[in-house]
């Protein structure tokens, strides 16, 4: 069971990339790869490479992480000028878009961006945006996040969470996406709402990232519309 751990915020806090203590890996190849929290993209230096049996799975170059920063920022504002003239609605979407990609291959990565550009990129993780997320959640949906309990899983729940990855949590929220943001009930889709604001928490108020946990307690939903849609389940 997640052990149950106080956390103070420091006012004062830098955000570093560097690890104090050795950060043991227990996956190699592709796995690390593929595993956010892990992976470097082009960053493992060839030392790590060898280690860790990624040489040849990646381009020879390796790409510091401040050059991987400049290049992402550069690929956003770029986005932002390719997207002018379009509907407010459409950009919006755009930049979750390109910011989802990123949490979803690189999350030390994606976590600096955001504490470096917390004013910017709110509005985008968070509100106002993240309500249209949550109305187009089964068509944006890459990879899950969190958790979900339903009326399935009666008498299962208390095993289910030995399968969170994380023997610590933090801190938790959860919804069962009956009244999101004034858009009504959207069933499981509110996920989208524990997520942006987990990441708000981390960005702005320097939560552990490996220690939250975002949750759906699926209770079925009334609405017509995702009723119907053969997209959501």
């Amino acid at each position: 069971m997640w052990k149950v751990v106080r956390f103070a915020a420091s006012r004062s806090r830098q955000f570093s990339t560097a690890i104090p203590w050795p950060c043991k890996v227990h996956k190699r190849g592709t796995d690390i790869l593929h595993d956010p929290w892990f992976n470097k993209d082009t960053g493992f230096p060839l030392t790590e490479r060898d280690r860790l049996g990624l040489r040849g799975l990646l381009p020879p170059r390796v790409i510091s992480f401040e050059h991987q920063y400049d290049r992402f920022m550069d690929s956003y504002r770029s986005l932002e000028k390719n997207t002018q003239g379009q509907s407010d609605k459409f950009v919006s979407l755009s930049k979750w878009r390109i910011l989802n990609r990123l949490h979803d291959r690189n999350e030390t990565l994606y976590y600096r961006v955001l504490i470096d550009n917390i004013k910017e990129f709110a509005p985008i993780i968070y509100t106002p945006t993240v309500g249209l997320v949550c109305e187009n959640y089964s068509g944006l949906f890459r990879r899950p996040r969190g958790m979900y309990f339903s009326a399935k899983d009666r008498g299962e729940m208390m095993s289910m969470i030995y399968n969170w990855p994380a023997d610590e949590v933090d801190m938790i929220v959860l919804t069962d996406g009956s009244r999101i943001l004034g858009l009504g009930d959207l069933g499981v889709q509110g996920i989208g709402i524990p997520i942006g604001k987990l990441d708000m928490y981390v960005a702005a108020a320097g939560i552990n990232p490996r220690k939250i946990l975002p949750v759906m307690l699926d209770v079925g939903t009334n609405n017509e519309t995702l009723l119907k849609d053969p997209l959501c389940e």
